[in-house]
């Protein structure tokens, strides 16, 4: 896929929108398309987090490992989502493993270039972390949200 294509698909992709050219040229230069299969293991819990990824089709999980029950589906990413923010958060580590739940297409970015590109121009980098910082809060939300039911079912 070219870099005027990956550029393409970065600025109809919702978490990008109305970011200006200069910086979805910045994205493109440091994107690539990445295929996984179903079941396949995206990451995993502790490995250095280099990359960042816009879900263009398919569904992830991201998941826990409970000793004694095993991986734990915290939350589903389908199109459109993203997947992965600690490569913008030192120690720049995976917090949770992500599995693709069925056929899933990306688009990676390289996390290391994004760091040094958002050190080289903070307006850049502000822009992305005001981005992700979003998307931390809606997690943080659904959550919440999912352990409030975990909760009623404890007390029901």
């Amino acid at each position: 896929m070219s870099t005027e294509t990956l550029e393409r698909v970065l600025a109809e992709h919702p978490f990008f929108k109305h970011l200006q050219r200069p910086y979805l040229e910045l994205l493109a230069e440091c994107a690539s398309r990445v295929r996984f299969n179903a079941g396949e293991v995206i990451f995993r819990e502790s490995e250095p987090a280099n990359l960042f990824y816009v879900i263009r089709r398919g569904k992830v999980a991201v998941e826990t490992f409970a000793p004694n029950r095993g991986p734990i589906i915290i939350q589903t990413i389908g199109e459109e989502g993203l997947l992965g923010w600690s490569w913008l958060i030192p120690p720049y580590r995976r917090r949770f493993d992500a599995r693709a739940v069925e056929l899933t297409w990306v688009i990676a970015l390289d996390g290391e270039r994004l760091r040094e590109m958002c050190e080289k121009d903070h307006d850049f980098g502000y822009e992305l972390m005001k981005r992700v910082a979003d998307i931390m809060d809606q997690r943080l939300q659904a959550t919440r949200l999912q352990l409030l039911d975990v909760y009623d079912g404890v007390r029901s």
